[in-house]
């Protein structure tokens, strides 16, 4: 089974979350229903960007990348060029 390294987008207030997962679908739903401490008060979400890769640590790997930019022009030079 895949993992992925995953972007997602408040649609309350344009804030951007960024996390690694092995079940996509499932994680946008626990956002979405408030059971993730730090996304919980800015819902609801949207899936905007994801990568998929064959391990777990390849995915952390990858969102540790992104994080450690601290940028929101990095994040959103990501989602320009993807298309889902």
């Amino acid at each position: 089974m895949p993992f992925f390294f995953y972007i997602i987008q408040s649609e309350l207030d344009g804030s951007y979350y960024i996390g690694s997962t092995q079940g996509l679908d499932e994680r946008l739903k626990r956002h979405n229903q408030g059971r993730s401490r730090y996304t919980k008060s800015k819902r609801p979400w949207k899936l905007i960007y994801y990568e998929e890769f064959s391990d777990r640590s390849s995915a952390m790997r990858r969102e540790k990348e992104i994080k450690r930019h601290k940028s929101r022009t990095v994040i959103e030079d990501l989602v320009r060029t993807f298309r889902m």
